[in-house]
């Protein structure tokens, strides 16, 4: 994968666009491409074959999302006010992420103002921004900033000859620091004070150069979130933190397979009279219940007797979904030729994984005869605007869509599942709902991360890999939101070209991490009975595990250290600079004791390198110090990571991201999964939903923050979950001696818990807020 600053779609030029409007207004507008050579890739020497690159390490996913956004960037702006506030709306949405804050850090740094004066909010859905409103892929921060550098930068020159004009001096005497233009004599004019002199009456285009990174204060520092205090204190409002007239607490009950639809509901007048009840509705998703409390929701939905269809999934359980996946594995091609060389094949199963985030599916609507509003933590706030205009039957120009901050995504808030939903209950019922799923129906209806089976075939000779092929199969993944623009959501929801987005996705992901000669890797999907959603890394944390413990087998055949072996065999530098950082700070090869061991795996992808280091413990005797009545099983005891993102924006921000990742790939590879029997999924909320929990997650974890290898930052939020995934999977592997072929490696075990009832679907509200854990 060439460096973003070494491609022609790496560093673009931009030019500073004074808008016309009261006080300071500035946005960037985009001339063209910076092109230079890419750099040979590094081979490590030995007897190598090198691969040829392939679509990945040419144009990536995280490219085609740059190219897209372009057209566009002219249409976002920041304003200065004259209280020396600089205000910018982000057209991506906050989930926790950090965004808002590294936003924040680059508008003050390149406008040399305090960043308590850059208030950073989000942007209601905008049509005109087209494919610039979409979060995903990583690539927020890749996309937004030079174009937010460049407003910044246009912004502190336009002030600086706004003063020059006052006072008579020459704009090349005069400096900027903390929300002021200083004078030759350190007379200081605040920001504020010239915001509406420096206001134009016409658009008017302003050179401004962007400060070198030398000089940039902040960019590169750690920095504590600016809405810290905010999310302690508990005054961060979320969107069921809203307080919009009429608006009452809303539940759907849903049938008990997924998908299900209503049929008739047999005993409406008993559920209308329960106590706190305002409406009732069917809807397309299941009887919609509106009451003065949550609880009371619940209590109604708990009544209901309903008849349903039987939904997209039938009967099918776990063994059903992973035949039909076998039937439509693609052949691997290359023969095998055991008088010439050796090969190595490998095959393994990936369960489905629940994408449900900390915050439950929710949204508030209030939908008129004319006109209807919603607020929601939104991806993709177009494609939702879209949906929802076209579920209520209003023009999407009648619609207004909020996006609101987001407790947690992962792909999750990719789809407006709670936001159509809340539109059409408000919709049937006449009134403003604010709709909150259960947790129970967040894990059981909610988006997961399909199953899927990947397989790989490498051939090796005199200890060099000649031949690799990686096949994945899986459930099909849902990319109805497109790149965040009606037109490609629309065009992926046909047939033909969903089944192409999704391999386009995966061959644009996918890159070429060693030298192991001739090298394909293709994917086919099939069934699209289930809700599935891109969880954080798409298919590469499965994809990365099945590759890395190949990795891990090659070298064992050809007798060779696991991390000297991919030293060997890495493709590039900045990936073996990793690679290198792991292995030397935790020790790699140090002596353990039996049933323990290391792991070590590396990855690539949004323009970044990652390596990681695990040490695992599956002795029995650590087995046997679980919480009782939770799920056991292998604990990882020792994590370090070492991340390569480019240019660093943030490095506070950064660490958080790769630990709550590196939970996410501890998750998937030993615990973590849905259980589907009898065309429902078994798991129901976080207490038998088994993510990481205090008893695993390592007591011992380092993140590396490498320095900046690039002059452009690259994507971080979903890079930790494969290389930490795939880790664990290679100590796992080591410290049991088996090659695991199932994850997480403990779904097949007996359940840990009882299921919660699906007839009636959600249990009983506490009454204690102490004992329950649902």
């Amino acid at each position: 994968m060439p460096d973003p600053t070494d491609s022609a779609l790496g560093r673009r030029r931009f030019v500073g666009l004074l808008l016309a409007a009261p006080t300071l207004t500035v946005t960037a507008r985009l001339l063209g491409d910076v092109a230079t050579a890419s750099p040979a890739a590094a081979t490590g020497g030995g007897l190598v074959v090198p691969t040829p690159d392939g679509p990945a390490d040419i144009f990536d996913v995280s490219d085609a999302q740059m190219l897209t956004v372009l057209p566009t960037a002219s249409l976002i702006h920041l304003t200065l006010d004259t209280a020396g506030v600089a205000h910018f709306a982000l057209h991506r949405s906050e989930n926790g992420q950090g965004i808002t804050t590294s936003t924040a850090m680059l508008i003050a740094d390149e406008l040399d103002m305090p960043i308590q004066d850059v208030s950073v909010t989000l942007a209601d859905a905008r049509p005109e921004l087209l494919m610039n409103q979409f979060t995903g892929g990583s690539n927020s921060t890749m996309s937004t900033y030079r174009p937010i550098r460049t407003m910044a930068a246009a912004a502190r020159r336009r002030l600086v000859e706004t003063a020059a004009g006052r006072t008579g001096h020459s704009a090349s005497t005069l400096r900027t620091a903390d929300g002021h233009v200083i004078l030759p004599d350190g007379s200081r004019i605040a920001y504020g004070d010239l915001a509406v002199d420096a206001a134009v009456d016409e658009d008017t285009p302003l050179v401004a150069p962007l400060k070198p990174l030398s000089e940039l204060t902040m960019v590169g520092q750690p920095k504590g979130r600016t809405d810290a205090h905010a999310s302690v204190t508990g005054t961060k409002e979320f969107a069921m933190d809203l307080q919009v007239p009429g608006a009452l607490p809303t539940m759907v009950c849903r049938a008990p397979r997924l998908n299900g639809k209503p049929i008739r509901l047999l005993n409406h007048d008993e559920v209308k009279a329960m106590p706190g009840v305002t409406h009732v509705a069917l809807v397309s998703t299941g009887i919609a219940i509106r009451a003065r409390t949550f609880g009371q929701c619940i209590d109604a939905i708990r009544v209901v007797r309903a008849e349903w269809t039987e939904g997209t999934a039938g009967r099918k359980s776990d063994a059903d979904v992973l035949a039909d996946l076998r039937k439509a594995e693609i052949p691997l091609l290359v023969p095998k030729v055991p008088a010439l060389a050796q090969t190595v094949e490998t095959d393994f199963t990936f369960r489905f994984a629940s994408n449900a985030a900390l915050e439950t599916n929710c949204a508030i609507a209030d939908v008129r005869r004319d006109r209807a509003e919603v607020w929601s933590g939104l991806q993709v706030p177009l494609v939702a605007r879209k949906d929802i205009a076209a579920k209520v039957g209003l023009p999407e120009n009648a619609v207004t869509v909020h996006v609101t901050l987001g407790g947690g995504a992962f792909g999750r808030k990719a789809f407006s599942d709670a936001a159509i939903e809340a539109a059409e209950v408000s919709k049937e019922m006449g009134v403003p709902v604010k709709l909150m799923w259960h947790r129970v129906d967040d894990a059981r209806v909610g988006r997961v991360h399909p199953m899927a089976t990947s397989r790989i075939r490498a051939t090796v000779l005199g200890g060099s890999v000649l031949t690799w092929e990686q096949r994945h199969t899986s459930v099909a993944t849902d990319f109805t939101h497109g790149f965040g623009d009606v037109l490609t959501a629309a065009a992926a929801e046909l047939p033909v070209v969903d089944l192409g987005f999704s391999e386009t996705v995966y061959v644009l992901t996918q890159g070429t991490h060693y030298n192991f000669g001739v090298t394909t890797n293709l994917l086919n999907e099939v069934d699209h009975g289930f809700n599935t959603g891109s969880m954080r890394g798409i298919y590469s944390p499965n994809a990365a595990t099945a590759r890395e413990l190949t990795v891990d087998k090659i070298a064992e055949l050809v007798n060779s250290d696991p991390y000297q072996f991919r030293r060997k065999f890495i493709r590039r530098a900045r990936g073996r600079a990793v690679l290198d950082k792991v292995a030397q700070v935790g020790s790699w090869g140090r002596r353990m004791p039996a049933g323990t061991a290391q792991g070590i795996a590396v990855h690539e992808e949004y323009h970044g390198f990652s390596a990681c280091l695990v040490e695992i413990d599956c002795r029995p005797e650590t087995l046997g110090r679980q919480v009782p009545d939770a799920v056991t099983g292998p604990r990882v005891t020792k994590v370090v990571f070492a991340i390569d993102v480019g240019l660093v924006i943030n490095p506070r921000g950064l660490e958080a991201q790769m630990m709550g990742g590196i939970m996410d790939g501890v998750a998937m590879t030993l615990t973590s999964s849905m259980h589907l029997e009898d065309g429902h999924f078994l798991e129901a909320s976080w207490d038998n939903y088994a993510y990481t929990r205090q008893w695993n997650t390592p007591p011992q974890l380092e993140i590396i923050v490498m320095p900046s290898t690039t002059e452009e930052p690259g994507g971080a939020g979903e890079f930790p979950v494969a290389t930490s995934a795939a880790a664990v999977a290679t100590a796992y592997a080591r410290a049991t001696r088996t090659l695991p072929a199932e994850f997480p490696v403990n779904h097949s075990a007996p359940l840990f818990f009882t299921p919660k009832s699906f007839e009636p679907p959600l249990p009983a509200s506490p009454t204690d807020g102490l004992s329950h854990t649902y």
